[in-house]
C-alpha cells in the first residue's frame, strides 16, 4: 500500500478559495460525488487519490457514522448466502439497507464472478467488504469507488473447513484476512493450519498458534464470520487441555496488530446448556456469546446472549437478554443498534422467514426474504481508490 503523503498542491487562480480549503471541503463530501470531482482538473485528480486525501476523507465519514450510529441512523449491507452461477445480464445484488429498520436504500450489482454455492460476506472495515465463496475464492470489493480485486490463492495448500477473519490493521494503515483451515478427519492431534493475507504484500503467509502447554486445537464451530472486537478477531474451537486431555470449547482470539493467539473462556453455565446454535458475534462494540436451544419456561425455543462488558475478563461475561421464539433460528448477525437478526422456519408449513427482533422490547419485524442472508456494516469510502492492482469497472 502507498505511504500517507500530502497532496500536491492545486493551482488557484485569481479569486479562487486557498487549496486547503477547497481540500478540506471535498473530505467532508459523500465518496461518490468525490469521485466525480477527479475530473475537474489533474491537480484535483491528483489530490482526491492521494493517501493523505483517502485517510482524511475516511476519518471524517468514521466520526459522522458513529455519531449517527448513537441515533440508529447507520447502514448494513446483505447478499443472500446461496448465490447461483452469474451470467451478464442477471448478477446477484447486494442490498444497503438502514440499520434499526432494516428499509432498503438501494441495490448494488456485484461485478464479479460467484459459483453456485454458498457464498458470504467476510467483513466490512472502512467501506471495504470482504466476500468469499465456498471454494475458498476470497475478493476485496468497494462499490462506492467501483474496484475490486481476487485475492490469491491459499499458501496452506489443500483446505479443510475454514474460518475467516477480515480486520483493518490501523498501525500500518492496511488490511488483512484470517484464514484458519481445520481437517480433524485427516489429522485430529495437530492443531490448525493458520494464514493471513495483507493487502500491502498481496500475498499469504503462514503463522503459528502460540498457546500453552497441553493444548490442540481440534475443529472450529463457524457460523458467523470471525467477529472484530478490541482489535481482535474470534471464533470458537474445541480443544483438548491438560495431562487429562479433557476435550473443552473455548474463545480463541488473533490480535491483528501483534498477531498473537489468547484463549478466553466461555460465560460460566452457558456450556452445560442443551443447544442447537453457538455462535460469537460483536454487540455495540462488545464480544457477545449466543446460544440457542429449547425453552422449558417459554416453551418453544430461545436465545440467551452475553457480553464481555470487559474485554479478556472472564467475571465480565454479563447474561443480557433471553429471547423467546415460536420457531427455529438462525443467527445472522447483530445490527449497530443492538438489534439480533434471525433466519426463522416455522415448523409447521417449513416456510421460511428473515425477522429483526429488538433485543430490549422483544418486538418481532418480519420480511419478505426467504433465505439466510450475510450481513455487515456499511459506509462509503474511498478505500483502494489509491491501489494500483485493482480492477476497475
Amino acid at each position: 500500500m502507498s505511504q500517507t503523503t500530502e497532496p500536491p498542491i492545486l493551482r488557484r487562480r485569481k479569486n479562487d478559495l486557498p487549496d486547503d480549503i477547497v481540500l478540506n471541503i471535498l473530505t467532508r463530501l459523500p465518496a461518490k460525488s468525490v469521485i466525480r470531482f477527479r475530473c475537474v482538473c489533474k491537480p484535483w485528480n491528483s489530490s482526491i487519490t492521494s493517501s493523505y486525501f483517502i485517510s482524511t476523507h475516511l476519518n471524517n465519514f468514521a466520526h459522522d457514522t458513529d455519531t449517527d450510529n448513537d441515533n440508529g441512523d447507520g447502514y448494513i449491507i446483505h447478499m443472500p448466502r446461496h448465490t447461483r452461477a452469474m451470467n451478464s445480464s442477471n448478477r446477484p445484488v447486494c442490498t444497503v439497507a438502514l440499520d434499526r429498520t432494516f428499509d432498503r436504500v438501494f441495490d448494488i450489482e456485484i461485478p464479479f464472478d460467484l459459483p453456485s454455492g454458498l457464498s458470504k460476506i467476510v467483513g466490512s472495515s472502512n467501506g471495504l467488504l470482504c466476500l468469499a465463496t465456498s471454494t475458498n475464492v476470497i475478493y476485496l470489493w468497494n462499490p462506492s469507488v467501483r474496484k475490486f480485486k481476487r485475492l490469491p490463492d491459499s499458501c496452506l495448500g489443500n483446505l479443510g473447513v475454514v474460518t475467516l477473519g477480515f480486520a483493518y490493521h490501523s498501525e500500518n494503515n492496511d488490511y488483512k484476512v484470517l484464514r484458519v483451515s481445520c481437517r480433524p478427519w485427516i489429522r485430529p492431534n495437530v492443531t490448525d493450519d493458520i494464514e493471513v493475507y495483507t493487502l500491502s504484500s498481496d500475498s499469504w503467509r503462514r503463522v503459528g498458534m502460540s498457546l500453552r502447554a497441553n493444548v490442540k486445537v481440534l475443529d472450529n464451530s463457524f457460523v458467523l464470520p470471525a467477529p472484530l472486537v478490541s482489535g481482535a478477531l474470534h471464533w470458537i474451537s474445541r480443544v483438548v487441555e491438560g495431562e487429562e486431555e479433557r476435550k473443552v470449547e473455548l474463545i480463541v482470539s488473533f490480535d491483528v496488530d501483534s498477531e498473537e493467539f489468547r484463549m478466553l473462556r466461555m460465560p460460566d453455565g452457558a456450556m452445560s446448556m442443551v443447544r442447537f446454535q453457538t455462535c460469537l458475534a460483536s454487540f455495540k462494540g462488545n464480544l457477545a456469546f449466543l446460544t440457542f436451544g429449547g425453552s422449558e419456561q417459554h416453551g418453544g425455543y430461545q436465545y440467551s446472549i452475553w457480553e464481555m462488558r470487559e474485554y479478556g475478563m472472564l467475571e465480565s461475561w454479563n447474561k443480557l437478554f433471553v429471547v423467546p421464539l415460536e420457531r427455529l433460528a438462525v443467527c445472522n448477525a447483530f445490527t449497530m443498534c443492538g438489534a439480533l437478526l434471525t433466519h426463522c422456519i416455522e415448523t409447521g408449513n417449513q416456510e421460511q422467514k428473515f425477522v429483526l427482533i429488538d433485543t430490549e422490547t422483544l418486538h418481532e419485524k418480519d420480511f419478505d426474504i426467504q433465505q439466510p442472508l450475510c450481513v455487515a456494516n456499511f459506509m462509503e469510502s474511498l478505500a483502494l481508490l489509491d491501489e494500483a492492482n485493482m480492477v476497475s469497472y
